[in-house]
């Protein structure tokens, strides 16, 4: 059985990519390879960071 995912999660998602991109990831994807790279994109710079998480929410169609 395939859940909805609410589009309106996915915008709150991504405001909250902009201040602290890792808790967006977890929230979609939880601790997984995607978490601890974006925690290490984000430590690199804010933009890697940013721009991964909302391509993990972009991308990720199952909500957690």
């Amino acid at each position: 059985m395939t859940s909805v995912v609410s589009p309106t999660r996915d915008v709150v998602l991504y405001f909250v990519a902009i201040f602290l991109p890792p808790v967006a990831v977890f929230f979609k994807r939880g601790v997984t390879a995607d978490f601890w790279i974006n925690i290490l994109l984000t430590i690199l710079g804010w933009i890697p960071g940013v721009l991964h998480a909302w391509w993990i929410i972009s991308r990720s169609e199952g909500a957690m």
